[in-house]
C-alpha cells in the first residue's frame, strides 16, 4: 500500500543542501571587507580571491555580483570590481540610526535586567579591556559588537534586535579602523552603561548609550581615512 503524507511532512524528510559554493565565497570576502583585511577602494582581483580561497573564478564572479548588490563591492567597466569607499553621508546616516535602535535597547534593558545578563556584560567588558591591553585590535572588535548585542538582547523587543542585526555587519565595518582611537575611553563608556542597566535606571543607561554611540560616530568622521594598523598581510594579496 503506497503511504501518503502531507507535503509538510514529505517536506520534513527533505535531505538538508549544503550552502552554495558563491554563498560560502560571499561570506569569506564579506568577512575580509568587514575586518579591514581588504581595504575600502581595493582592487580585488578574480583570479586572485580564487586562488586565497581554493575555488574557481567563477562562484568568485557571482559572489562579487552579489557583493555588489548588497552594496559592499563596487564593479567599474573597464577596471573591475574595488571594495567599496563609504562616503561621509552613508556611514553618519547609518551611524545615527545605530544610535536609535541602541538608545532604546539601553533603555530598555534597564528595565528587564537580570542577574545573569549583568553578569554576562561584565564578562564582556573585562574581556575588552583585556583586549585593549594586549592591543588586540580583532578581539576588541568582536567583543565589541558582542557586547552591544547582548543588550540589544536583554531589552527584550524582538524588532529592535532583528533591525540592529540588519547593520551589525556595516556598524564592525565602521568601527574597526577607530577601535585603537577609541581605545580605553570606550571601554570606560561600557563600564558605566552596564552599571545603570545593573541598577535598573533607564533613564541613565539610554544618556550613556546615545553618548556612547555619538562618539564612536564622531571618531569614525575624524579617523576613517586612517589605516588598520591590526589588518593582516593578507590585504597586499589582492591588488
Amino acid at each position: 500500500m503506497a503511504l501518503s503524507e502531507t507535503p509538510t511532512e514529505a517536506g520534513s524528510r527533505r535531505i538538508a543542501r549544503p550552502v552554495p559554493l558563491r554563498e560560502s565565497v560571499y561570506n569569506a570576502i564579506l568577512d575580509m571587507i568587514v575586518s579591514r583585511n581588504l581595504q575600502p577602494g581595493q582592487h580585488l582581483v578574480e583570479s586572485e580571491l580564487a586562488l586565497m580561497l581554493g575555488v574557481s573564478r567563477q562562484p568568485v564572479r557571482e559572489a562579487l555580483q552579489w557583493l555588489k548588490n548588497d552594496g559592499w563591492v563596487d564593479l567599474r567597466p573597464g577596471l573591475g570590481a574595488f571594495v567599496h569607499t563609504p562616503t561621509v553621508e552613508e556611514a553618519d546616516q547609518l551611524l545615527a540610526v545605530r544610535s536609535l535602535l541602541e538608545t532604546e535597547s539601553a533603555r530598555l534593558a534597564a528595565t528587564r535586567a537580570t542577574d545573569e545578563g549583568v553578569a554576562r556584560l561584565r564578562e564582556l567588558c573585562d574581556r575588552g579591556q583585556d583586549a585593549l591591553a594586549a592591543e588586540d585590535v580583532t578581539t576588541l572588535v568582536e567583543l565589541n559588537a558582542e557586547l552591544h548585542k547582548q543588550v540589544m538582547q536583554m531589552s527584550g523587543n524582538d524588532v529592535l534586535v532583528e533591525l540592529a542585526a540588519q547593520v551589525d555587519r556595516r556598524v564592525r565595518w565602521y568601527y574597526t579602523p577607530v577601535a585603537r582611537h577609541r581605545g580605553e575611553q570606550s571601554w570606560i563608556e561600557h563600564a558605566a552603561l552596564i552599571d545603570a542597566i545593573a541598577a535598573g535606571d533607564a533613564a541613565r543607561a539610554g544618556e550613556v548609550m546615545a553618548a556612547h554611540t555619538e562618539h564612536t560616530r564622531r571618531s569614525y568622521l575624524e579617523h576613517r581615512d586612517d589605516a588598520d594598523d591590526a589588518a593582516p598581510a593578507l590585504r597586499g594579496r589582492v591588488h
